[in-house]
Formats: C-alpha cells, sequence, structure tokens
C-alpha cells in the first residue's frame, strides 16, 4: 500500500481495528463492539494509531514493547494491515468506503 493520503484528502479505503482471539478468527471480530472506521488519510491514522496505544496500555491486546515503532511505521506510513501480524488479539482490517 502507499503511503498515506494527506489530511483532508478522501479515498475509497478504511481500516477497522478489531479485537479479536489469539487465532485472529472472522468469528471473533465483533463489528458492533469495534466499528469505528479510519480512513486512509494521515489524521485518521494517527487516530488509529492511538487507539492501538489506548487498546495496549489498558491491556487488551498485547505488543512486543520492541515492535511498537514498527507497528507505529506502519499504521502511519506503510499498510496498517500488516501491523495486525505484531497484535495479539487484535487485528486491522481493510474495507471500501463509499
Amino acid at each position: 500500500m502507499s503511503e498515506p493520503k494527506k489530511k483532508g484528502v478522501s479515498t475509497r479505503k478504511g481500516f477497522i481495528f478489531f479485537n479479536c482471539d489469539e487465532y485472529k478468527s472472522e468469528q471473533s471480530m465483533n463489528i458492533f463492539y469495534n466499528h469505528v472506521v479510519y480512513k486512509d488519510t494521515l489524521a485518521s491514522r494517527k487516530l488509529l494509531w492511538s487507539q492501538i496505544q489506548k487498546e495496549c496500555s489498558e491491556k487488551r491486546i498485547f505488543i512486543e514493547p520492541d515492535n511498537l515503532a514498527e507497528v507505529k511505521r506502519l499504521i502511519i506510513e506503510d499498510d496498517p494491515i500488516l501491523a495486525s501480524d505484531y497484535m495479539k488479539f487484535g487485528a486491522i482490517k481493510l474495507i471500501d468506503c463509499l
């Protein structure tokens, strides 16, 4: 995925963070609990990173401390979906927005 769009630029891509089981099974991802869509803009990606930090600090997900910088880089600058590989009990999914 290319770098995020600049603030205020609309795209058709969006990301949803899900709390889930350790296997990241689709059945464990509840759209009624995790329903915030983060658009593919720099501002929204920063909000997504803030949500990941909050989930981690509240111990709802786990990310090895050595991997936090890489997770932040993937979310802010690259492909947020790849950040899921570093999370336990959490995942980021891509959705198309209308």
